[in-house]
């Protein structure tokens, strides 16, 4: 099988038979949806390669080749009446440089809209009569001559816009006068208002019938205000939850066809499925109770080299997508975002929101939020949370989708931490070390020498049991050895922190392990800080407050284990009870393997 990892392109797909998913029967709800749609989804999600389809179906150009391309396709069984039937035009704003200052980004997005024009008047010059002028630094102009050329026939122009806000984005979340550029951007005669209110106009009866715009966030439009105004949001329409990305049932496809193409057992199918649910699973845009999906860019990526090789990839994460941790930065920076991000990590309280915001421009960021719903959406909007149902008061929940993206937030947190190559060192030798052998002291010395201090200073001190847990995930987290899970459900209760050894990596020196975490003050043991400190291990133990907690988790530990073991599966399980005593020391007791 060849998988289309890193392809947006649905004829080369189709000519040299890669995997695709068919999601055509969508052209005719899309037909119907109206005539200037938008439609966002994070980054790498698949949106190129439906405006590809969208341009092989409707293009003139390609009349002939429908059948070759479309035949045996959903849509091939009732073709709309409008296929191939446009010009077809596709700005692709991602490819528009964000370097310099606003003079320089303009000059750059009138050199690519200039550059679609000359390959439409290439590309269509059999098909129109009238010239097609190009003014070398005025594009608006040059489309307004590509217009005046369409009327002169029976058709009109489709216009597809790739990515609208990338460029944008960029220059907003840059540290470097982002915040300006932007502005110059996108307020008063700025370049892309000055390009959507040409769009605008040219959809007014001069010849553009139809416009896809696809994008990540609605800030810029709401940026442009009365720029471009007139697209109707199908973003969280129940219609258009999957028209991007994968459900479980697309993948399994896929995978028993990797299986059969390698001669591998099909027995393997719910170990490769399980493991792909937890890593890239997780996503929901629509408005209803839809079933999650798959980003199809990480799917790919696996399956692409798990169909060449026969085995894992070792990163699960592609390094494409590892640049949206700079996006979680970028929220993190903006008032009040550094909280927000960081309680993303409590698996156990999502973060809610009695509704996303659909409208918000960049000053409502800048500025302080009036709630947390600005900040909440943005990450939503960037792919790193998700919709995961409502709370008794109805309110949407939002978590983070799956564990390749929760490394992002880890990760992040991380670098801030422990900023310090010696600080890292350390703490690779004492969670190695933990892994293979399950010996919290050194890991625990390490969390109350480093961390603690830092997170005091920090805005980070929601609980003392929330922030003890946080400290474990982000310093122990390692998507190449383990499955992790935060608040994963056993049995009638929820652990806190499951490292589960990957399936391909049980050949080697590492433990699964299982940590429940309680917290007590410093008026439950009645010591002061400077006692505290002096106490060792074997003293804290027995202090009666902290005797109780331990069982008490060790009690839940137990019920968490008989439930681990009873779903089967191999497991070489060590349990950890870890006591915080006033964000200042860290009481352990675990059981050895049995």
């Amino acid at each position: 099988m060849r998988f289309p990892y890193g392809i947006a392109d649905f004829r080369k797909i189709r000519e040299e038979g890669y995997f695709y998913v068919d999601r055509t029967d969508r052209i005719a709800r899309i037909e119907e949806a109206g005539s200037q749609l938008l439609f966002l989804r994070p980054r790498r999600f698949g949106k190129s390669l439906w405006l590809s389809t969208l341009e092989n179906y409707y293009d003139l150009a390609r009349a002939v080749d429908f059948e070759r391309l479309f035949g045996g396709l959903k849509i091939s069984r009732n073709p709309t009446p409008l296929h191939n039937r446009y010009f077809m035009m596709r700005w692709d704003f991602s490819a528009v440089d964000p370097k310099g200052d606003a003079d320089a980004i303009a000059a750059a997005l009138h050199r690519h809209v200039n550059d679609a024009i000359e390959a439409f008047a290439t590309r269509y010059r059999d098909m129109i009569e009238h010239p097609i002028e190009c003014h070398p630094s005025d594009a608006l102009w040059s489309f307004g001559r590509l217009l005046t050329a369409i009327s002169t026939t029976p058709y009109k122009l489709y216009l597809l816009i790739d990515e609208y806000d990338n460029f944008a984005n960029e220059v907003m979340v840059s540290p470097l006068r982002g915040a300006h550029r932007y502005e110059e951007l996108v307020q008063g005669e700025g370049a892309i208002k000055t390009f959507f209110k040409a769009v605008k106009s040219a959809a007014g009866g001069r010849g553009l019938d139809r416009v896809f715009i696809t994008g990540i966030s609605p800030v810029v439009l709401s940026d442009i205000t009365s720029g471009y105004n007139v697209a109707k949001d199908i973003t969280h329409l129940d219609d258009y939850h999957d028209l991007c990305g994968f459900t479980t049932g697309e993948l399994a496809e896929a995978i028993a066809g990797v299986l059969a193409a390698r001669s591998l057992p099909d027995e393997r199918m719910p170990e490769i499925l399980g493991l792909l649910q937890r890593l890239y699973n997780g996503y929901r845009f629509g408005e209803g109770d839809n079933p999650l999906l798959y980003n199809p860019t990480l799917a790919l990526y696996f399956l692409d080299y798990f169909s060449r090789y026969g085995r894992y990839p070792r990163q699960m994460l592609d390094d494409n997508l590892a640049m949206d941790r700079h996006r979680i930065q970028y929220v993190a920076r903006l008032p009040h975002g550094e909280t927000l991000v960081n309680r993303a990590l409590d698996a156990s309280h999502p973060i809610t929101v009695a509704q996303l915001v659909n409208r918000f421009g960049v000053q409502d960021m800048l500025s302080a939020p009036r709630d947390p719903a600005f900040l909440a959406t943005l990450l939503y909007y960037f792919g790193v949370l998700t919709l995961a149902g409502r709370d008794a008061l109805g309110k949407l929940l939002l978590t983070i989708p799956n564990q390749v993206i929760r490394k992002l937030y880890a990760e992040r947190l991380q670098e801030q931490v422990l900023p310090d190559y010696g600080d890292q060192e350390q703490r690779q030798r004492v969670v190695e070390r933990f892994y293979a052998t399950g010996d919290l002291g050194p890991l625990c010395d390490f969390l109350e020498q480093r961390y603690f201090k830092v997170f005091d200073n920090r805005d980070l001190r929601w609980s003392n049991e929330l922030v003890v847990k946080t400290a474990f995930l982000v310093t122990l987290f390692n998507d190449a050895f383990y499955l992790i899970d935060s608040e994963p459900a056993l049995g009638r209760g929820y652990g806190d922190l499951l490292l589960r050894v990957r399936p391909d990596m049980r050949q080697y020196a590492l433990l699964d392990h299982l940590l429940e975490f309680k917290a007590v003050g410093l008026k439950a043991v009645g010591l002061t800080g400077a006692e505290l400190a002096a106490r060792t291990q074997e003293q804290l133990r027995t202090l009666p407050a902290v005797a109780d907690t331990l069982r008490e988790a060790e009690a839940q530990l137990a019920r968490y284990r008989s439930a681990l073991e009873a779903t089967g599966g191999p497991l070489k399980l060590q349990t950890h009870a870890v006591v915080c005593i006033g964000l200042e020391r860290l009481v352990f007791a675990d059981r050895r393997l049995e």
